[in-house]
């Protein structure tokens, strides 16, 4: 038995804080004692007593977006989230997905890289036997991928899937629906995704909503056809009746900022009408992904390989540094973040146009070269967002915390990574945004914790009450901070005291234990 003796409560429901003991037995909490009133006999047979005095004491948070699938085989103690209070990750995002991986499919480059001799699996079936016995300190709530299904079964190329292939990635979903998945996800932006029509997308989704699945989608335009992109999700839940989560809400490039107005009226008008709907965003205003998404169209078809090859053909690489050299983009705004490549490694946290000068060379050039070096793998940052406009989005009560990133370490094989501070610093710094704009401590906890559970469809998490499970984190509100930069991301968060998962306490005072607990959650 655990007692957290003497801490303010935040129970996730939004009700009023208030001090008191919780008590913890097993991987559950069995009773919540307000204060004075019958903690002593706990506390005489607890076998561990967390003194909470000066902290509060709420749900373990929720990591609505993030992309972990990999890296909790590869560094299981999970710790720049478990530094900043997650217990629970919602992954296998931006329709990119650990499993099922069939004929072309390919895993991201850093996951196939790092993952090596330990990527045995196909199936999400054998991926959970490997998450297993991996013991991952946080819980995982996985979805699949449209990308990793369409890859699969289609490959890479830039077309419409047949009949045949649609009934062949319907076939895929349904059984990773039955292995454990929590439905379906799209990233529209990218390969292969990108060439699907939205009859396509609708057609996995109905197959997803038949078993009371949930999509979440990074919509094929958060810039300049947003408003566009959102009618196709609007189109999408009407369709099918599916939940759905609009990833990372943003409207990215300045000559879009205008349009959030619209953009957060048009979610509203729809929710009103009954749409079930969501949004998580992170809480800053640069953007994490690969830099060759600023390759022309033409010049991704294929994925990395393909873009190898056109990158070492003389004649294709000057058309392609000449259409980036010829875009309108700021390279300002854009900033080298993880590298593979020695040659490359004194680029990440610095911006393409402070090195292209520095090197006298022009941007399209010097991304192709990057690029070249570091065998298409490398990320960046884009500096494309409003500081007023993500004010106006956390001003919504249906806006969660979503990382929208893998978990790090400053250490072993991700400890050469050069991630997005959002990494290591999501949790307390939307804290500190949200109750910046006046709202109550307790409806910011509760944004954190049982709003995305509620959302999700995660019964007994997210909340602080008996019968619950017990994901507890104890925290000290004045010193939640994140102290992450974008030159300098691999920093944990401070202010989290101790961290408990299903009742076992993987983080404690700075330091991981090692006494992990996490499960592969599953739909009831």
């Amino acid at each position: 038995m655990t007692v957290f003796r003497n801490g303010l409560v935040v129970d996730g429901t939004g009700r009023p804080a208030f001090r008191g003991d919780v008590i913890v037995d097993g991987d559950r909490i069995v009773d919540v004692v307000l204060h004075g009133f019958r903690g002593d006999c706990a506390l005489r047979t607890a076998d561990r007593v967390v003194d909470a005095t000066g902290c509060i004491v709420t749900p373990g948070f929720i990591d609505a977006h993030s992309h972990s699938d990999a890296y909790l085989v590869i560094e299981p103690d999970a710790p720049s989230k478990l530094a900043q209070g997650v217990t629970t990750e919602v992954n296998g995002q931006c329709g990119g997905s650990i499993a099922p991986r069939y004929g072309e499919a390919r895993l991201s480059s850093d996951w196939a890289a790092l993952l090596g001799e330990r990527l045995t699996w196909r199936s999400l079936a054998e991926y959970r036997e490997t998450l297993d016995a991996a013991k991952p300190a946080i819980n995982t709530v996985q979805f699949v991928g449209h990308n990793t299904l369409r890859s699969s079964v289609v490959g890479y190329v830039g077309r419409s899937a047949t009949p045949d292939e649609l009934r062949e990635m319907t076939r895929l979903l349904d059984e990773s629906l039955d292995a454990g998945a929590w439905g379906l996800t799209t990233g529209l932006i990218y390969q292969p995704g990108k060439y699907s029509t939205p009859d396509e997308v609708v057609a996995l989704a109905k197959a997803v909503a038949a078993k009371g699945g949930y999509y979440a989608t990074h919509m094929r335009s958060e810039g300049d056809r947003i408003i566009e992109a959102i009618d196709e999700v609007l189109d999408l839940v009407r369709a099918t009746g599916i939940r759905a989560e609009i990833s990372h809400l943003k409207t990215s490039g300045r000559r879009n900022w205008g349009k959030i107005d619209a953009v957060l009226e048009k979610i509203e008008d729809a929710m009103a009408d009954g749409l079930l709907l969501g949004s998580d965003r992170y809480p800053y205003c640069a953007a994490g992904t690969d830099l060759d998404i600023v390759l022309p169209d033409w010049a991704q078809e294929g994925a990395a390989k393909a873009e190898m090859e056109r990158l070492a053909d003389a004649a294709t690489l000057a058309r392609i540094v000449a259409e980036i050299d010829a875009s309108a983009r700021d390279w300002s705004t854009v900033m080298i973040g993880g590298t593979w490549s020695a040659e490359n490694k004194p680029f990440s946290g610095k911006t393409v146009s402070d090195v292209a000068a520095s090197l006298n060379m022009t941007p399209g050039r010097l991304v192709c070269d990057v690029l070249a070096r570091d065998g298409c793998k490398t990320g960046a940052f884009f500096f494309g967002m409003s500081e007023e406009n993500l004010a106006k989005i956390y001003a919504r009560p249906w806006i969660v915390p979503g990382s929208d990133a893998s978990l790090r370490a400053p250490w072993g094989p991700l400890g050469d990574d050069h991630p997005h501070p959002r990494a290591y610093s999501t949790m307390p710094e939307f804290y500190r945004r949200v109750r910046a704009l006046g709202v109550s401590r307790e409806e910011t906890v509760a944004r954190m914790t049982s709003v995305p559970a509620r959302r999700f469809g995660l019964r007994g998490r997210g909340v602080i009450e008996k019968g619950a499970y017990a994901d507890v984190v104890v925290w000290n509100e004045s010193e939640f901070r994140g102290t992450a930069t974008y030159v300098e991301p691999h920093r944990f968060a401070s202010g989290v005291k101790c961290v408990m998962v299903n009742g076992n306490v993987p983080y404690m005072e700075g330091r991981f234990t090692g006494e992990r607990g996490g499960r592969f959650l599953e739909r009831s």
